[in-house]
């Protein structure tokens, strides 16, 4: 068995990609302290309970499963709490990763995927954002994650530590086979809230911020759906595999939604009113945040298949769906 060691497997975006990864000939091999992930969502592999800030733990998962790789999701990612408590961010997400890294080297295990993000980028109004723009960040989750790819570029300088880094967009949908879904502990992210909203689960979807400088005054933000997104990480292990060196891609579609927009679809595809009420800006978000994906459609030959707006909420709607769903 090839096995790939996977951190944060029993959350929203690991769990799909432990299915991919199975499916693709791969053993996923889950290491996850479960504070906000779902140990029935690791189906595809066995699951290691434990922490990143655990090193021992770490040498043990590697020392007893030999892994080939690393696909590091484990992280805090909440924009507004990073803002509110930004120690916990950075002991949480950088020393998470170090001691990955270096348990990692430890085991000669040379081949690591990091999930970033666009928050790296910062809030750059109007600008198509490209694996070189400037990365900027404005909360402490962005610039622990810059951080963390600095990190990674350190270990490849001093241990040959081979990586790629995807910066993902706004994640969404569901696996299109009902498997897996969006459940996150608490749910904070955009179209699972207003889903909840239609469904009658709570009274109405927040828009934090009508004022910003976007067509509407809501933020603009581009979403990938997570099957597309898993499949990235398919290929980004293949190309680790076969030699191809330390790369950094974005993951997005090139298409920017505004929160009302998104709305309108949900309302279109669920033939439901969404009720909604008027908030404040959030500390930390960006006015829009649109991405530059082309470098993975030419150098992965990454073919995004299920990343329109109506597939995302169709299939998130699916999965809410369910019998005896709940959030």
């Amino acid at each position: 068995m090839t096995h790939v060691l996977v951190t944060g497997g029993a959350g929203y975006v690991g769990s799909h990609a432990c299915k991919a990864l199975h499916k693709a000939g791969f053993t996923p091999v889950t290491f996850d302290n479960l504070s906000t992930g779902w140990a029935e969502a690791v189906r595809f592999g066995p699951l290691v309970t434990g922490d990143l800030l655990d090193r021992a733990a770490l040498d043990e998962a590697f020392a007893a499963y030999q892994p080939v790789a690393v696909l590091h999701f484990a992280a805090l990612s909440l924009v507004g709490d990073s803002m509110k408590d930004p120690g916990h961010y950075w002991r949480t997400n950088l020393i998470g990763a170090l001691n990955l890294a270096e348990a990692a080297v430890a085991a000669g295990c040379l081949r690591f995927i990091f999930s970033s993000t666009c928050a790296t980028y910062g809030d750059q109004d109007g600008v198509v954002l490209t694996e070189t723009t400037e990365q900027r960040p404005i909360n402490a989750y962005g610039a622990s994650k810059r951080a963390i790819e600095d990190m990674l570029a350190n270990f490849h300088a001093a241990f040959g530590l081979e990586h790629v880094i995807f910066r993902y967009f706004n994640v969404a949908g569901a696996d299109p086979e009902g498997e897996l879904g969006e459940q996150h502990r608490p749910e904070t992210h955009l179209i699972p809230l207003m889903l909840d909203a239609i469904a009658g689960r709570r009274a109405a979807l927040t828009l934090h911020g009508t004022d910003y400088p976007t067509a509407d005054g809501t933020c603009v933000r581009d979403y990938i759906h997570v099957s597309d997104l898993v499949d990235a990480h398919v290929l980004g292990l293949r190309w680790l595999l076969e030699g191809k060196g330390s790369r950094a891609f974005n993951l997005g579609t090139g298409t920017g939604f505004s929160v009302r927009q998104v709305i309108d679809h949900a309302g279109q595809v669920t033939n439901r009113s969404v009720p909604i009420t008027e908030g404040p800006r959030r500390a930390g978000d960006a006015a829009a945040l649109v991405s530059g994906s082309q470098r993975a459609r030419t150098e992965l030959d990454w073919t995004p298949t299920r990343s329109t707006l109506d597939q995302m909420i169709r299939d998130a709607w699916r999965w809410d769906q369910k019998p005896g769903y709940s959030r």
